[in-house]
């Protein structure tokens, strides 16, 4: 089942990456709902999230809650939003982004044309929000 993630994975498609570990990658979609908008997905090809390995789920999970706190400090927001939609890709992935409002978590109102210094700028914000937070290790360069 290879999907855009798996290929976003391997580097045949560019991505902006904020996390990566043996397991697990969080990088931004290309549609945020708000700035920040990230999607922490296995490196592993799994595509319904209640057919994963419970002790999978929650090192993914775990990563999320990480990639949340970096998200909420990076903008200041009251919340971290957290959804698992599943239907625009095959691939098992975590939707992570700054909620200023209940409307922030409807991702049929993502921004399907955000610039790409938004992006670049979102990424920046990240990746410096996770280095404070302790986890430099997972964050690549």
């Amino acid at each position: 089942m290879a999907s855009v993630f798996s290929a976003i994975i391997a580097g045949d498609i560019p991505g902006r990456f904020v996390w990566e570990d043996d397991e697990f990658v969080g990088f931004l979609t290309i549609a945020p709902v708000t700035p920040g908008h990230t999607l922490v997905v296995p490196r592993a090809e799994i595509d319904q999230w209640q057919d994963v390995d419970g002790q999978v789920f929650a090192r993914l999970t775990g990563v999320a809650q990480k990639i949340g706190q970096a998200v909420r400090a990076a903008w200041d927001a009251p919340r971290a939003g957290l959804l698992i939609a599943g239907l625009e890709v095959p691939h098992l992935h975590l939707h992570v982004f700054p909620a200023f409002t209940l409307g922030n978590f409807d991702i049929s109102g993502a921004d399907p044309t955000p610039s790409p210094e938004s992006l670049d700028d979102a990424q920046s914000r990240i990746k410096q929000a996770l280095r404070d937070l302790g986890h430099s290790a997972h964050v690549p360069a």
